[in-house]
């Protein structure tokens, strides 16, 4: 069974940190770019970050630049995103997703998605 999963939210003060896993099970990471997406309570889902197979090309979106940081393990077929100084409009479900194409801002088409974790950010 080819599947994503992803672990490591929970609820966390402003200003902390949480490092998310995405951990693939019946294929290898390798070959595909991992993206991470989040989707707030009443908003459209919105693409965080991205990184290639050999980790050479990455992206993030403006609002998580210098706080969020993807990162992957191949041999451990996981991705991880790092998230420092969190703030309440972090709060959201956080999914990731793989595909073999590097999509331009992270906005494409992806061939396999995890269940989401939800993170929230709140005092």
């Amino acid at each position: 069974q080819l599947q994503l999963v992803e672990s490591g939210g929970g609820l966390v003060q402003p200003g902390g940190s949480l490092r998310l896993s995405c951990a693939a099970s019946g294929f290898t990471l390798d070959d595909y770019v991992i993206a991470w997406f989040r989707q707030a309570p009443g908003k459209e889902r919105e693409a965080v970050s991205c990184i290639s197979g050999s980790s050479r090309i990455s992206y993030s979106t403006d609002s998580v630049k210098g706080r969020f940081t993807i990162s992957r393990d191949n041999a451990k077929n996981t991705v991880y995103l790092q998230m420092n100084s969190l703030q309440p409009e972090d709060t959201a479900v956080y999914y990731c997703a793989a595909d073999r194409s590097f999509w331009a801002r992270c906005l494409g088409e992806y061939e396999y998605w995890g269940q989401g974790t939800q993170v929230t950010v709140s005092s």
